[in-house]
């Protein structure tokens, strides 16, 4: 017998999110290991592969925590199951992706 493959990954034991494997639907139970526990998540919201979920609660101004570093902060309460992604978490890091504008430069 094949072994169930997972639906969504937590990369390190001090992570509060796990990512999607696939695209995971609202009121679905999502199975997890973190290190040697098994959690089970209800999620809240849907969540499509490569996005996050809380795995624990996470409140406003805490830290996002993903590969064991904080990627970001809640800019409101998250529940456990919510959708993790940019219109509920902030940057901490500048963005790798938009140049310096030519004032920024100057300055």
């Amino acid at each position: 017998m094949k072994p169930e493959r997972p639906s969504a990954v937590i990369i390190s034991e001090k992570d509060n999110v796990a990512t999607a494997l696939r695209t995971l639907q609202a009121g679905e139970k999502v199975r997890l290991a973190r290190g040697e526990l098994e959690l089970e998540v209800k999620l809240t919201e849907g969540v499509i592969p490569g996005h996050k979920f809380a795995i624990s609660k996470i409140a406003r101004g805490e830290h996002i925590i993903k590969f064991g570093e904080v990627i970001g902060a809640a800019t409101a309460d998250i529940r456990v199951g919510a959708h993790v992604h940019t219109h509920n978490v902030a940057s901490l890091h500048g963005r790798v992706d938009q140049k310096p504008t030519q004032a920024s430069q100057s300055a």
